[in-house]
């Protein structure tokens, strides 16, 4: 949980309610790792991994599109920008 929470730039408390829907639509299971009871792991499950294989295009052809439309060096500045926010 806590280097997906890392990754996403959001403090745990804030990443276990947004997986609470994800969970309650069957798509991530939360789970206590069976070698140590005190961390709790995450895994897509098989629907969860069919339906992120259908927004991974529209996501890759979204940020296409945003990129394009910010120029030439535009996008890296935001990344940079929203990164320096973190």
């Amino acid at each position: 949980m806590s280097a997906v929470a890392s990754l996403l730039a959001m403090d745990r408390t804030t990443l276990t309610a947004a997986l609470k829907p994800l969970e309650r639509r069957g798509l991530v299971e939360v789970f206590v790792d069976p070698n140590d009871r005190r961390l709790r792991r995450l895994r897509l499950t098989a629907d969860g991994g069919r339906l992120l294989a259908e927004a991974l295009p529209i996501w890759k052809e979204t940020h296409a599109a945003v990129d394009e439309r910010l120029g030439e060096h535009g996008a890296d500045r935001l990344r940079a920008d929203l990164l320096a926010l973190t």
